[in-house]
This record gives C-alpha cells, structure tokens and sequence, in this order.
C-alpha cells in the first residue's frame, strides 16, 4: 500500500474512532443509536473496499484493546459480546458489501441498494446476536433489533450518498 492510502485509512478510522461513540439510547432497545453506520456508509466513497475494511479493522482492534472508541465511550472485548457486540461484527459486512456496490457501480440506485443490503447484513448479524445474548428469540429482537433502526439508516444513506458522491468527485 502506498503512503497515501494508508493515510486515508488512518484518517477514515479517525473520523470513525470520534463518532462512533457518541450515542441516543433508545428505550425499547439495548443497543443505542450511533454515528458509527454514517461514517461507514462514507467509506464507501471515500475508500476502495478493501481500505474500508482495514479501516474498521483497525476501530474494531482499537476498541478491543481499551481504546473507548464503542457506543457511549465503552472499550474492551467484552463489548463484543455484549447485545451490541454482533453490529460491531456487522460493521465488516456493511462496510464490504457497501463498498463494493460503489466501486462497481456508478449507477446511483445500485450504490444505495448496495447501502441497504449492507445494512441488512448487519441487522441480521446484529439482531441475532443480540437475541443469543439476552435469551430471547430473533423475532422477539426483531423490533428493538432491526425494525427500530430502519428509519434513521435510512436518513443516513441519503445523506452518505449525498456528501460521498461529492466528496469522490473531488477525490477523483
């Protein structure tokens, strides 16, 4: 990798590290609302996908090891398996697919199915994890996993896509 690339790597997991953790709980779930997905779904335009995963990577390997970059300053390993720990295990899966929706297609409406099917990913990730962490089943979690967050990812898409496909052009 050359210098460059590993600057824009080092800048993105920043930017990540700074937003991530801050967080709205929400009542009817254990898992608060977060930055963190917007600052993924702009990696998407700002890096190659494999950059972006080494970027999120690298905020996953951060948090691990203390740095209290997680929802609500939380660190350590045991915030993986905690009810959130399987949308930080998403994070990698919305990051990958996102990523390569946008590099293989110009074509707006493809960017931002490839968005969603990300963020689905992650959901299903997230939700059953959640639910094998607090003893209830997938569809109990459902709601409080998924069904809660539906609406703001999907304000946060039609921004990324927005200020990304800006930010690409200048980039280009």
């Amino acid at each position: 990798m050359k210098t460059n690339d590993l600057t824009c790597i080092a800048l993105m997991t920043a930017v990540l590290c700074i937003l991530a953790p801050i967080s709205v709980p929400i009542p009817v779930s254990s898992v608060s609302l977060t930055l963190a997905t917007f600052v993924l779904y702009l990696m998407a335009y700002i890096l190659s996908p494999r950059q972006a995963l080494a970027a999120v990577g690298l905020y996953l390997l951060l948090g691990a090891v203390g740095l209290p970059v997680f929802s609500g300053y939380m660190a350590g390993v045991s915030r993986f398996v905690a009810p959130g720990g399987g949308y930080l295990i998403g994070y990698l899966f919305l990051t990958g697919i996102s990523g390569w929706f946008v590099q293989k297609y110009s074509d707006l409406s493809l960017q931002i199915f490839g968005m969603f099917l990300g963020t689905l990913v992650m959901y299903i990730i997230g939700t059953f994890w959640m639910a094998v962490s607090t003893g209830i089943s997938f569809l109990t979690a459902l709601p409080a996993g998924m069904l809660v967050f539906l609406p703001l990812d999907t304000l946060k898409i039609i921004l990324s896509v927005s200020i990304g496909r800006k930010i690409q052009k200048h980039i280009n």
